[in-house]
C-alpha cells in the first residue's frame, strides 16, 4: 500500500512541474498565463510565436506523464504505474507550485499513454492530426483524440487501462469547458493564432 501510494505522490510531483509557465519565463516571454487562454500548455505557449518552444512544452509535458508511469512499471508493476500516470496527470491540471492552478492535462496524458499502451498513442495521434487539420482546433482534436483512446483501449483488450483513460478523458472534457462553450460560439482561436 505505501508503495502504491508513493507511486501516486511521486506521479503527482513529476506532473506538477509548469514547462511551460518556466520555459516561456526563461525565455523572457513573461508569465504565459497572461496571454491567449491563460493555460500553461503547449498550444497557449504557440501563441507566443515561439514554435520551438511550444514544442519543447509539449515534449516535457508528456515526459512529466512518461516517465513515473516507466519508473513504476520496472520496479513496482502494472497498478502502481496506473496510479503514478493519473498522479502526473492531475500534477500537470492542478501544481502545487501555481496554486493548483494549471493546465488541461492533454500532453501529460498522452504521455501516461505512451508510458502504459504506445497503440493508442497513435489512436490518439491520427485522431487529433486528422480533427485539427480540418478544424485548425486543436481543443477540438484533443477532444475527439480523448473520445478515440478509451474506445480503442477496449477493443485492444485492455481493460483497466480503458477505464483508467475514460476517467481522465473524462476529466480532460471538464477543463476544456470554457473552449467547448467558446466552440459552440464560434469564438474559439484556432492553431497558430497569437495572444
Amino acid at each position: 500500500m505505501l508503495y502504491v501510494l508513493g507511486a501516486l505522490v511521486v506521479g503527482y510531483l513529476f506532473g506538477s512541474i509548469p514547462s511551460g509557465y518556466l520555459l516561456a519565463r526563461a525565455a523572457g516571454l513573461g508569465d504565459v498565463r497572461n496571454i491567449g487562454s491563460g493555460n500553461i500548455g503547449a498550444t497557449n505557449v504557440l501563441r507566443t510565436g515561439n514554435k520551438g518552444l511550444a514544442a519543447l512544452t509539449l515534449i516535457l509535458d508528456a515526459l512529466k506523464g512518461a516517465v513515473p508511469v516507466w519508473l513504476a512499471l520496472h520496479y513496482l508493476g502494472l497498478y502502481p504505474a496506473m496510479l503514478a500516470g493519473l498522479g502526473a496527470f492531475l500534477g500537470h491540471l492542478f501544481p502545487v507550485w501555481l496554486g493548483f492552478k494549471g493546465g488541461k492535462g492533454v500532453a501529460t496524458y498522452l504521455g501516461v499513454l505512451l508510458g502504459l499502451a504506445w497503440e493508442g498513442v497513435i489512436v490518439f495521434a491520427v485522431a487529433w492530426l486528422l480533427v485539427a487539420f480540418v478544424t485548425r482546433f486543436s481543443s477540438l482534436a484533443a477532444l475527439v483524440a480523448a473520445v478515440a483512446v478509451p474506445v480503442a483501449l477496449v477493443f485492444l483488450g485492455r481493460l483497466e487501462l480503458a477505464e483508467l483513460f475514460a476517467v481522465m478523458s473524462a476529466i480532460v472534457f471538464i477543463k476544456h469547458r470554457p473552449n467547448i462553450m467558446r466552440l459552440i460560439e464560434g469564438t474559439e482561436s484556432k492553431i497558430g493564432s497569437k495572444g
